[in-house]
């Protein structure tokens, strides 16, 4: 059994600020564990757009009402007023004082403000189009100063560890739940570990890869979400799966982000012979109208037309050398796929990108199970509403990392709200007696594609009762054969990755077909309401 003052299951934005804001007390003990194996990996990393702040002529306002606009009438205004306030103070303090990121300047050396899609103005702080990638690596390396802090990769959180549901006091039933850690799988050892915690801060993600075309990394398929709803906590906003309007359509860049930043900086959507049309869809915003309405301009597009992918050219309305210095990864990536994009349109198609629902907190982060937190992509702070508006992703996991911190430093202070950790003998081990079947990979790939192209075909940009009916029986099958699998066979990191994949995507379906009106990026063909619809 493994002891330590705070547990922190995900190494991005989210979880690496919670961890250098706790470390500050360097009589607390930190432990972040990751399933990767280079701490670095995680959703974060391959943002590419930037991050909000407050730009020239900007203000709290402006930005608030970008923020609801996009969010379709579903954004908690509390959260988004709160992102607005003290975002861009803590860019400036996180990042750029103790984390050292130098975001891109202009010629005189002031900061280079992009555009983005829904926004009214240019607030948008990059480093060229590896943003994500930049603020990773000055946070670890900002971590890595701290000696309190200790980082686990290869360590799969399995379940959490809740009373009652796992007390040995059976007066513990009558209590609230309440979360002590987390059972965890080491892959080098293959042993789980219980991680003992006084509290319990949940950055792992989002769930991306229940879909068959996904911009996310392999890690993202809703573990945390999965942990939590087991044990009990609310999960809000499910059915509203954000996907990217534009990702690379060529043989071996299959799921790279083409940023919306191509589109911020004057790139043009086309039909394979060359007609622009986000005009029909949205003749305000075009080709910058929000990520929903582009998506499912794109989706209506190949579908009605029999497109295999539409065109994204931004060489007509850029210089080779300014994409190359905007646009360095883009570029390099599209060249190995086989495409110049500074003398030829990118061919893309949208792909699942970002969860907007997740598990419900509020503006510290709280989860409704004691001593359990939720940042970044797997929680639901509201913020988001319907439609997650552009480059606020970052922001949030940032602002509300660095806010559980402060609520867990407060906590600390306050002897009367301390609860004693559970010993050795109040947690019971994980127990694999009499498993002796191992993972078959096999099983666990097939099964796995099997969600993901239910996902992508049933519950995907166009949805109805049809689809979503046939998605939740076949679901729900595949959960009991995944489930008698878990049980009856030893554990891997990929066994746990399936089990928790095939529980969100019901819960993402179940969500998807509960909810009977058109809102943000959930779009029902046979609505009854069409409140909030902007498709054409």
């Amino acid at each position: 059994m493994i002891q330590t003052d705070v547990l922190i299951i995900g190494s991005g934005i989210a979880g690496a600020t919670a961890a250098l804001r706790l470390a500050r007390d360097r009589q607390r003990q930190i432990t972040v564990i990751t399933r990767a194996t280079d701490p670095h990996e995680s959703n974060s990393r391959y943002a590419q757009g930037g991050i909000v702040s407050r730009g020239p002529g900007d203000s709290v306002d402006t930005l608030l009402g970008d923020i609801l606009a996009a969010g379709a009438g579903a954004t908690l205004p509390q959260a988004a007023r709160l992102l607005a306030e003290e975002g861009p103070r803590l860019v400036n303090d996180v990042l750029m004082n103790d984390a050292h990121i130098e975001f891109d300047r202009d010629s005189a050396g002031n900061l280079a403000w992009g555009q983005e899609a829904a926004h009214s103005c240019r607030r948008i702080l990059h480093v060229g189009d590896g943003t994500g990638e930049a603020i990773i690596n000055g946070l670890h390396a900002a971590l890595r100063a701290c000696p309190n802090v200790t980082i686990v990769n290869n360590a799969t959180a399995t379940d959490l560890i809740t009373y009652p549901h796992h007390s040995r006091d059976p007066l513990d039933v009558y209590r609230p739940i309440t979360c002590h850690g987390a059972y965890v799988l080491d892959w080098q050892q293959r042993t789980v570990h219980r991680y003992i915690a006084a509290h319990t801060i949940l950055a792992s993600g989002g769930l991306g890869r229940i879909y068959r075309n996904t911009t996310n990394p392999v890690g993202s398929r809703g573990d945390g979400l999965a942990m939590a709803h087991r044990a009990g906590a609310r999960i809000i906003n499910a059915e509203y799966v954000q996907f990217h309007p534009t990702a690379l359509a060529a043989p071996g860049g299959e799921g790279f982000l083409i940023s919306e930043a191509v589109r911020g900086e004057g790139g043009i959507l086309l039909t394979p012979q060359g007609r622009p049309f986000m005009a029909d869809y949205s003749p305000e915003w075009k080709d910058l109208a929000p990520r929903d309405v582009v998506a499912r301009a794109i989706h209506h597009q190949m579908e009605t037309q029999g497109y295999s992918h539409v065109l994204l050219d931004i060489a007509s309305h850029m210089s080779p050398d300014a994409i190359q210095a905007r646009f360095p990864n883009i570029y390099a990536t599209c060249m190995k796929a086989g495409v110049d994009i500074t003398h030829e349109p990118i061919p893309v198609v949208p792909a699942a990108h970002y969860f907007c629902g997740g598990v419900s907190v509020d503006e510290w982060g709280r989860s409704t199970i004691d001593n359990l937190y939720a940042v970044g992509e797997v929680s639901c702070t509201g913020l988001h509403g319907a439609n997650r508006l552009a480059s606020t992703s970052l922001l949030e996991g940032l602002v509300w990392g660095y806010r559980a911190a402060q609520h867990i430093n407060e906590q600390s202070l306050s002897p009367e709200r301390r609860q004693p950790l559970p010993g050795r003998d109040d947690v019971p081990p994980w127990d694999e007696s009499g498993l002796v079947a191992d993972p078959d990979p096999a099983l666990i790939q097939g099964d796995m594609q099997t969600i993901q192209n239910i996902m992508w075909h049933y519950v995907g940009l166009v949805r109805n009762a049809d689809r979503l009916s046939r998605a939740i029986r076949e679901l729900r099958h595949l959960w009991n054969e995944i489930e008698t699998f878990y049980r009856e066979t030893k554990l891997s990191d990929g066994l746990i990755g399936l089990r928790n994949a095939v529980e969100v995507s019901l819960i993402v379906a179940n969500a998807a077909l509960h909810n009977r009106r058109n809102l943000g990026c959930h779009y029902r063909e046979d609505a009854v309401s069409t409140v909030g619809d902007r498709f054409i």
